[in-house]
């Protein structure tokens, strides 16, 4: 028997073989999602370039990781922020990316600025379908949830250096699918991902906050010993880099000092340190005295990342994703250093952005639609701006 919408709107009825074909299509959703939006982002980064481009998309910290690629750490001596000589800058740079970047160029037999951003390409597809589930499995999520995630979080602002040769696509494709093993009690996928992103960047600590929260919980309440995997992984990644960065600085120093060596190091090349948000403090009170377009905008970004943390916990999403979330913030803005570029380093923080993709999921398609285009483009635009028009942006 026919139903009622059938029967009344018998043109909007799919044929059943069409439905069958779209359903083998699903799972390229997230992956076509994520491409689109980053895709449109590269469009406007490329028309907005004055000089290619490749030359954007290698920009600052870019030439640091492939020139690590190619010849290691052992780079000679260069000049850190202080005008000093010093060798030992290059290893602020944790080793993740440039090792992928180099193996990927010597399987494929392609160069390294292509195996660059083909390891970001990948990672940032393999951060998209750990999105698209994490959406779906959070409280009050489900697959339009995950898939709105998707495109809101290609869609951020900065988002452009996801398509970079930069760690931040591949660090979220680490943290996100560490953050599903926590939901799903999948330990040893939690504490694999958490491990290995240590190896990437030093945001690696609130990941391993996280996880290893989560799997004591579940360890006291419990008392099996499953969580015990993530537990015990969790930091290993950091805590391997930081010893094996003060082996090579301070071979002679005592295991504490040792790792202490890459703060120093950071702060020598390029004056960042843990200040407890003094800088970010000052950096806003001077964005309201004597406001500058990037200076607002980054203000903006830094503004609105404190109110989705607000929102998340008025929300009640899952706290592993919130103390992950909180812990980012802390160590981005209660750091000083380059001010404009806390957009790109608040990226890995896409858990804030769960509660702005359930509540469009529960608004009309064409409202969700129309609001996640409209961040695209305003994102695109401000990756453009910060790449091409504002220096030092990033």
């Amino acid at each position: 028997m026919l139903t009622i919408e059938r029967a009344v709107f018998p043109r909007f009825v799919m044929p059943s073989g069409l439905a069958e074909r779209g359903k083998r299509w699903l799972p390229l959703v997230p992956a076509a999602i994520y491409l689109a939006f980053r895709g449109f982002g590269v469009i406007v980064l490329a028309i907005s370039s004055p000089h290619g481009l490749l030359d954007r998309l290698t920009a600052w910290d870019g030439l640091w990781y492939l020139k690590i690629a190619a010849h290691g750490y052992d780079l000679g001596p260069v000049l850190d922020a202080q005008g000093h000589l010093n060798p030992f800058t290059p290893r602020a740079f944790f080793a993740g990316y440039p090792l992928l970047t180099q193996g990927l160029s010597a399987w494929l037999g392609i160069g390294l600025v292509p195996a660059s951003l083909l390891v970001s390409a990948i990672s940032g597809v393999v951060a998209a379908y750990g999105l698209a589930r994490l959406g779906r499995i959070v409280r009050g999520g489900s697959p339009r949830a995950g898939y709105l995630l998707v495109a809101l979080f290609a869609a951020a602002p900065m988002g452009v250096v996801l398509s970079m040769a930069y760690t931040e696509a591949l660090f979220c494709a680490l943290a996100v699918w560490a953050l599903v093993g926590v939901l799903e009690e999948r330990w040893l996928l939690a504490g694999v991902c958490c491990a290995c992103a240590g190896l990437v960047r030093s945001t690696a600590l609130a990941l391993a906050l996280a996880v290893g929260l989560a799997a004591l919980v579940c360890l006291l309440r419990r008392g099996t010993a499953r969580p015990a995997a993530a537990l015990l992984l969790a930091p290993v990644g950091l805590a391997g880099y930081l010893w094996w960065t003060g082996l090579r600085v301070r071979p002679d120093a005592g295991l504490a000092d040792q790792l202490r060596t890459w703060p120093d190091l950071e702060w020598q090349g390029w004056l960042t340190k843990f200040d407890g948000g003094l800088a970010t403090w000052n950096f806003l009170r001077s964005a309201v005295v004597s406001p500058t377009g990037m200076t607002v905008l980054t203000a903006g970004v830094i503004i609105g990342a404190l109110v989705l943390l607000a929102v998340a916990l008025a929300r009640r999403i899952e706290w592993p994703l919130v103390v992950y979330a909180a812990a980012v913030l802390v160590l981005c803005l209660g750091s000083s250093g380059l001010m404009h570029a806390k957009p790109r380093l608040l990226l890995p923080a896409f858990t804030l952005l769960v509660p702005v993709a359930i509540g469009l999921s529960n608004r009309r398609p064409g409202t969700a639609v129309l609001t996640v285009c409209g961040i695209a483009v305003l994102s695109a635009w401000f990756g453009a701006y910060a790449l091409t028009v504002w220096h030092y942006a990033i």
